[in-house]
């Protein structure tokens, strides 16, 4: 058994390198590496967050938004013609579905009829006036014939009533004179209540005709009501678009019996859209009106870049206005983040540019370093109308024409007037809009 040399350690004869040499130990300087790599990048995140990150919200819970013109009919029929059909432009004004108008045509004739005999008939009161003076006139006189003749029989009476005890006037001829008498004082009742019967006919007359003309007369108003009424139901037999926009979610078909307010089709207004970003409550401290707002889209990427504002922020949280809220008194209660909607008004060049559709998502970053905006809005004052059609004027104008030339034929003299106020036609270059989810019904936006 040879000897260990006395200069051979015990890591030369296995081989292993020593733990303080040269090259070190490669596990403990992959962990250092880690720890340098995880350190930078903790300092990093925290100096991104105090420069730039803490001066943004970002969410990408956001979505388009725009308004959804529902059309539906304000009369039943059954349908005879689709003349729009999904993803087509449609102009306002344009017809979209067409309803059988033969019921709404024949009432509008027999409304139309009445109207004509009910302004004839009031003509005929009108004229009765005139008549029923005459007769108060006869009526007089013969009360004041009557009077006179009266008043003749009593003065024979009371000439003859001395003459009777001296014998120059017989009993019979004074008994004569009086019973005359008697006929004379009836005769002269009886003129009397003639007389105030034809002044009561022609008060009573009198009471269906004053402080009103012809046209203005209770009866032909409501004979014309009907007649707007059934015009009205004819124009609206032709359904048409309350605003411009594309056609979506069309249901009609063509034979279908489709009742009043049944949805038909729906127009979306892709001109004039926005995003409804939803935030977590723990980021609407700084949120502010008026602050601007960088989005992105899915759709087009990175590449392309929206820019808009702050218009509003929701009155409540999206589970306060859920179909089923949640039940948060009950012993199973978990907390829940809750999210509240943030309207964001967008660019119309840019849309116009790179155009959006209803319920895209949408990456929102808000810029909440200016904080001299509301976080609720305040009251404006503004009475105008933020979104109006004028398409339906012209129906209600043309059923006014309709009512005049009916009662101007039936006067025998030119049409005047209309009978009622008109609603004043907007500007030709006025916009036409509608409320969102909203059939234009004169908008109030009929459809």
């Amino acid at each position: 058994m040879s000897a260990t040399p006395e200069n051979t350690t015990p890591s030369a004869a296995t081989g292993t390198p020593p733990a303080n040499g040269k090259n070190g130990n490669p596990r403990k300087k992959g962990l250092t590496l880690i720890a340098v790599v995880v350190a930078l990048a903790g300092i990093g995140y925290a100096a991104y967050e105090w420069v730039i990150g803490s001066h943004y919200e970002t969410t990408d819970n956001a979505y388009v938004q725009a308004n959804v013109v529902q059309i539906t009919p304000l009369v039943g029929g059954t349908v005879r013609a689709v003349y729009a059909d999904d993803t087509d432009f449609v102009k306002a004004g344009q017809r979209l579905v067409s309803l059988d108008p033969v019921d709404a045509r024949m009432a509008l004739d027999q409304a139309q009829a009445q109207l004509a005999q009910t302004v004839r008939e009031v003509r005929t009161v009108y004229a009765n006036n005139s008549g029923l003076a005459a007769q108060v006139q006869v009526r007089e006189a013969d009360q004041q014939r009557a009077l006179s003749e009266l008043s003749r029989l009593q003065a024979d009476v009371t000439r003859r009533q001395p003459l009777l005890a001296t014998g120059a006037v017989s009993k019979e001829e004074l008994d004569h004179a009086q019973a005359q008498l008697t006929a004379a004082r009836a005769a002269a009742a009886a003129a009397q209540s003639a007389l105030l019967a034809s002044r009561e006919q022609l008060q009573s007359n009198q009471a269906l005709t004053d402080g009103v003309s012809v046209e203005d007369h209770p009866n032909v108003l409501r004979a014309a009501a009907r007649v707007r009424e059934s015009y009205l139901a004819l124009q609206r037999a032709e359904l048409v678009a309350p605003v411009e926009g594309w056609i979506a979610r069309r249901s009609v078909q063509l034979g279908q019996r489709v009742a009043a307010g049944a949805p038909l089709m729906a127009v979306v207004g892709l001109q004039q859209v926005w995003v409804d970003a939803n935030f977590k409550e723990s980021q609407l401290a700084k949120l502010r009106i008026g602050q601007t707002v960088t989005l992105e889209a899915d759709v087009y990427g990175k590449k392309t870049e929206y820019h808009g504002k702050v218009q509003g922020l929701g009155a409540g949280t999206g589970a306060a206005f859920a179909l089923l809220p949640a039940q948060n008194a009950t012993g199973n209660w978990i907390k829940v983040v809750q999210r509240v909607p943030v309207r964001i008004s967008l660019d119309p060049k840019e849309v116009a540019e790179h155009p959006l559709r209803v319920g895209l998502s949408m990456d929102v970053q808000v810029d909440i370093r200016n904080q001299d905006g509301p976080t609720l809005a305040a009251a404006t004052g503004n009475t105008a109308p933020r979104l109006q059609t004028t398409i339906f004027d012209t129906q209600e104008r043309a059923a006014d024409e309709q009512v005049n030339r009916i009662i101007a034929t039936n006067l025998g003299k030119a049409a005047k007037a209309p009978v009622r106020a008109t609603i004043k036609p907007a500007p030709d270059n006025a916009p036409a809009k509608a409320a969102p989810g909203a059939q234009a019904h004169g908008s109030h936006g009929h459809a």
